[in-house]
């Protein structure tokens, strides 16, 4: 292939015995993918399954809805009402005993601790949250709550329970401040396994959700990101992402996403800005109409697009919002919708059967550039080895056309059979055009 009109390096140049190497534009990643490596069959999980034993339902982790009381106070939740789901902030441990679909809870073991921005930054509880920790506490039951889950951690920590109960609990109880404001979440599904299923051990992962059930996993998990840079003036960017399956990182086999508040942007992300600078236009160029050119786009709807990734480690599917709203809780619910819709799509062309990494960029809140929402999909099925980490050459086992060719049939399969949106387009259905991309790259 020849030089692309885009960049000095082409993302994805062809070889003659048929290697494609690729450069990922906004990271600069080097990625080669090999003829007949890509033949290696995908890594599935569980691919013996049995029936399921009635006694552990709802019990088989700790995110399981029989097992609530082993997560912090839980911050919202999603219920299903007569007139469709709601948000709701949970206010008592009662709100616990009531069902739930999705629920938003403080991840016991923080990357960043609620210390980390007490000491750092003089950071304390916003004075809604201390109310909320002081009435959660205020009943007996709530505080036997906190005390039980400060136990687990102290425990996981390497202290000495015994000793730890002989501090005074108002200190020990100190340390649930975590719990109201800290700023590491996890968005949790109530299934662990396919509903209905209970001869097989199928696991209920993102593509076996409706696609309403997964925009509502959507919203809660935009609003927690909303809410986690309103809630602590020294955020300066919220990571969001899902480990899906043991491979790819997930401490549970149980459906769920996280949020992480940090205080500085990433390497990679001021890596895009200096791009964006030079080239306001340059998600279109290098990224959604660049796909479009090589015949890598595999779906779309009226709010967002899906590709077959490039430079990318592992085989990657990239969703693009179109919004001109690069915040996502600031855009419209049809928006968020579209984004949710094609996200979900991906998920069932990938199968819950795939360890995967969902990640999701947006522009960060003190950037003024023009930096659209978009989540890539990566499936984890190799393994990085001596060669890539001397090299610094990762070798992606499915080039990009070759997923495309993977993703595009068992959508078309997905839609007949009602499991995704019927408004999505598929492939050669696409409208895609140069700019599809559309909002003004010089907001």
């Amino acid at each position: 292939m020849a030089q692309s009109q885009f960049s000095q390096a082409a993302p994805l140049t062809k070889m003659a015995d048929g290697t494609v190497k690729q450069v990922n534009p906004f990271s600069g990643t080097e990625v080669w993918t090999v003829p007949g490596r890509a033949n290696r069959p995908l890594t599935l999980a569980n691919p013996d399954p049995v029936p399921i034993n009635p006694e552990n339902h709802g019990k088989h982790c700790a995110f399981c809805a029989q097992r609530v009381l082993e997560s912090p106070p839980e911050k919202t939740r999603i219920i299903t009402k007569e007139n469709g789901p709601k948000i709701l902030a949970s206010t008592s441990v009662d709100d616990l005993t009531r069902p739930w679909e999705f629920r938003r809870v403080p991840n016991l073991f923080e990357i960043l601790s609620f210390d980390y921005w007490r000491k750092n930054y003089g950071f304390e509880l916003p004075r809604e949250a201390a109310e909320r920790r002081d009435r959660y506490i205020a009943d007996p039951a709530g505080k036997a709550h906190v005390l039980k889950v400060l136990q687990t951690k102290a425990a996981a920590s390497g202290k000495d329970v015994e000793e730890w109960k002989k501090i005074p609990e108002a200190e020990r109880l100190a340390e649930a401040d975590a719990f109201f404001g800290g700023g590491h979440d996890v968005i949790i599904s109530r299934k662990h396994f396919v509903d209905g299923a209970e001869m097989t051990n199928q696991l209920a992962g993102s593509g076996t959700l409706t696609p309403t059930e997964h925009e509502w996993y959507m919203r809660l998990t935009i609003e927690a990101m909303r809410d986690l840079y309103a809630s602590n003036r020294y955020v300066r960017y919220v990571q969001a992402f899902q480990n899906w399956l043991k491979p790819a990182g997930a401490s549970f086999d149980h459906l769920h996403k996280q949020l992480v508040a940090i205080d500085q942007r990433s390497a990679n992300i001021n890596f895009e800005i200096s791009k964006v600078r030079d080239n306001p236009n340059v998600y279109n160029e290098l990224a959604v109409d660049y796909a479009g050119y090589q015949n890598l786009i595999v779906a779309e709807n009226k709010h967002a697009v899906a590709f077959a990734g490039f430079g990318h480690r592992y085989p990657t599917l990239e969703v693009y919002s179109k919004s001109a709203e690069p915040s996502p809780w600031l855009q419209s619910t049809d928006e968020q919708r579209g984004m949710s819709d094609l996200l979900h799509a991906m998920h069932v062309a990938t199968g819950p059967g795939i360890a995967t990494n969902e990640e999701w960029h947006h522009r960060p809140i003190d950037v003024d550039m023009p930096m659209p929402w978009r989540i890539v999909l990566k499936w984890r099925v190799s393994t990085l080895a001596g060669f890539e980490g001397g090299s610094k050459i990762y070798v992606n086992t499915i080039d990009p056309w070759t997923l495309r060719d993977r993703v595009v049939p068992k959508l078309l399969e997905a839609r007949a059979n009602g499991e995704i949106a019927s408004s999505i387009n598929i492939a050669t259905e696409c409208s895609f055009k140069v700019n599809s991309l559309r909002y003004n790259p010089y907001l």
